[in-house]
């Protein structure tokens, strides 16, 4: 299924087309590696994290990312958990609005910042609330579901691997 769309973009009137084909089957292409990620994101779901938190956090990272297929997996998967509608829109907003509890306030902001490495390393300060939130092991488990995501987001945004139906 192919879908044309024409946007403008934010710094010039130029569009930018989009399509929703599949530029490389990189996990056809290369099955040993998408057998590994796989079980790699298998591992992660065993997290004693809350399932919900976890689909916040995966949900944020695609949306910083830019990887429209998680995006639009993440907030179904997040629907399908209970998570509601009005948080889910807020969650690009997710510090000016009161609907999440200190411990999502502090797997979020820690997920913006390992998403983020290019623009700056993640501080002390972000790193002590998610301790303070978060158990050695729960933080550890965290650190790795966010790398696990950035990197599913970085096949889907850069082969667009997976079309959207």
């Amino acid at each position: 299924m192919t879908t044309q769309t024409a946007t403008p973009t934010e710094s010039t009137s130029q569009l930018v087309t989009t399509s929703n084909t599949v530029r490389s089957a990189v996990d056809e292409l290369a099955p040993q590696i998408n057998k590994a990620m796989n079980a790699l994101e298998a591992a992660s779901r065993k997290s004693r994290i809350e399932a919900p938190l976890l689909e916040l956090v995966r949900a944020r990272a695609s949306q910083l990312n830019g990887c429209a297929y998680c995006v639009d997996m993440h907030s179904a998967d997040a629907r399908t958990g209970g998570e509601t509608e009005r948080r889910l829109y807020a969650l690009p907003v997710w510090r000016d609005t009161p609907f999440f509890t200190a411990r999502e306030r502090a797997a979020l902001a820690l997920t913006e910042a390992a998403t983020r490495l290019s623009e700056a390393p993640v501080s002390d300060e972000v790193f002590a609330a998610a301790s303070e939130q978060f158990d050695e092991v729960e933080l550890a488990e965290l650190i790795w579901v966010v790398a696990i995501i950035n990197a599913w987001n970085r096949l889907g945004a850069t082969a667009h691997a997976w079309p959207l139906s």
